[in-house]
């Protein structure tokens, strides 16, 4: 079980029903939000701040990202959250969730050391499932 999981999407009821089947399907220990890539990378920002004044956020172990979203969406966010300024947490992986799936995009992830996988909405328990296979072969 992971110990803090990241949803970044702007659709309120996406996250719910994402929050549902990760406690369902007991993934994750804890599920924090944020309604789009500008919010997740001012998460990071606080995180930065918080660990230089000696008050450690957790970090989540795995971003859940949504590609299309207002302000910021999932492709910007990677760009931004894959430059040097975001080094310190190049180690979380993340997970693309759309509701399309183009193969563009399939290639486009590819560039983004950090995905490990892409998904289409909504997630369920056999993906989840899935997951954690891949992530626990991926840390052996």
């Amino acid at each position: 079980m992971l110990d803090l999981i990241l949803c970044v999407d702007d659709d309120p009821i996406t996250l719910m029903l994402c929050k549902k089947v990760i406690i369902k399907n007991l993934f994750s220990n804890e599920i924090i939000t944020a309604q789009n890539g500008e919010k997740a990378i001012n998460y990071f920002d606080e995180v930065r701040r918080s660990t230089a004044e000696a008050i450690p956020h957790k970090l989540p172990q795995l971003i859940f990202l949504d590609l299309n979203m207002p302000v910021m969406g999932g492709w910007e966010f990677l760009e931004c959250f894959s430059s040097f300024e975001y080094s310190d947490f190049n180690k979380i992986k993340v997970v693309l969730l759309s509701s399309t799936i183009d193969p563009e995009d399939f290639e486009k992830a590819k560039k983004y050391p950090m995905v490990i996988d892409f998904l289409s909405k909504p997630i369920s328990v056999s993906m989840l499932d899935n997951l954690r296979a891949k992530m626990h072969d991926k840390l052996l």
